[in-house]
């Protein structure tokens, strides 16, 4: 426990929205105007429940937490508070993630919802000593015109806080080849992206997204589906954003015993570790590498390594 915690951490891929405490939680609701209920009922409809059954249903928790970042301040607020709650478990370094056309309203423009979360990012590293970036997502549901638009937005700021795009949403209902000129116009741009892959069981989605040029991997399961894609991602030294809890509650694996980590590790792919909600998963780092530790019986040094690796894969 003692190495656990005494262990420099990176969290990569963390969802802002999927990730504000109840007490963030509370006070946004209550400058947005948002009714929420009391005491437990809250947690009911920010944390997954253990039968969750797919990625659609996890995805549905995000709601609340929506509805909560209304202005460029809650933005500044949530990015903040977050970085203070990885302080408290030793992270050194946190890339954020959202998607600000989900919030885009009238009186809100993107851009002042990317500069009120680097504010947040400011403040977090004076406050709280911890390190960050932020992830700026098109989601699959929205068209391919706003997702480019959001990427030459992005650009404006690359440098600045803002570190690389990513592709969010339901995977299987929406395959990245949809979103293909959002990954054209990153690469034309110079932008560094990530995509979210093989989380919903297709090998063929992180083909795609390796295809597209994606210098990560969100999640990235399936790969295990396809032993030419494993020997890929290991000669390539592409990084998985592994997050063991999430993956389980999305069912993008059965159980643990079906959870490919150690797999990857000795296949030579650079595995991270990452929380992916800790609010609607309920989790940490801490949390993921003690479930790891106890199942897998992974080593301290396999921790350092884990994280030696999301050192490396940062987009810092």
């Amino acid at each position: 426990m003692n190495a656990i915690e005494e262990l420099k951490k990176y969290d990569l891929h963390c969802h802002l929205d999927g990730s504000l405490s109840e007490a963030v939680i509370r006070k946004l609701a209550s400058g947005a105007g948002v009714d929420i209920p009391a005491g437990e009922k809250l947690m009911d409809l920010l944390q997954v429940q253990p039968d969750c059954k797919s990625l659609k249903e996890y995805l549905e928790k995000f709601d609340l937490p929506l509805s909560c970042l209304a202005d460029r301040d809650s933005f500044r607020m949530a990015v903040s508070q977050l970085l203070g709650d990885g302080a408290k478990e030793n992270v050194v370094y946190m890339e954020i993630r959202f998607a600000p056309l989900l919030s885009v309203r009238e009186g809100l423009t993107c851009r002042e919802i990317i500069e009120g979360a680097l504010d947040g990012l400011r403040e977090g590293r004076e406050k709280y000593g911890v390190g960050g970036n932020l992830i700026l997502c098109g989601m699959r549901h929205m068209s391919a015109e706003k997702n480019v638009e959001l990427v030459e937005t992005a650009r404006e700021y690359l440098g600045r806080g803002v570190a690389a795009v990513d592709l969010a949403g339901d995977e299987a209902a929406f395959p990245v080849k949809t979103q293909a000129e959002m990954f054209r116009k990153a690469k034309r741009l110079g932008m560094p992206f990530t995509i979210h892959a093989g989380e919903c069981g297709s090998a063929q989605s992180v083909w795609d997204a390796i295809e597209l040029g994606a210098d990560r991997i969100g999640h990235g399961i399936a790969v295990r589906k396809d032993k030419n894609l494993k020997a890929l991602c290991a000669q390539r030294r592409i990084p998985l954003e592994m997050c063991p809890t999430s993956n389980l509650q999305t069912k993008a694996v059965d159980s643990l015993k079906d959870y490919p980590i150690l797999e990857f590790m000795e296949a030579g792919i650079p595995v991270t570790v990452n929380t992916d909600n800790r609010t609607v998963s309920g989790t940490t780092i801490t949390k993921e590498l003690e479930l790891l530790k106890e199942y897998f019986h992974i080593t301290n040094s396999d921790m350092e390594q884990l994280m030696k690796n999301a050192a490396e894969a940062a987009f810092d």
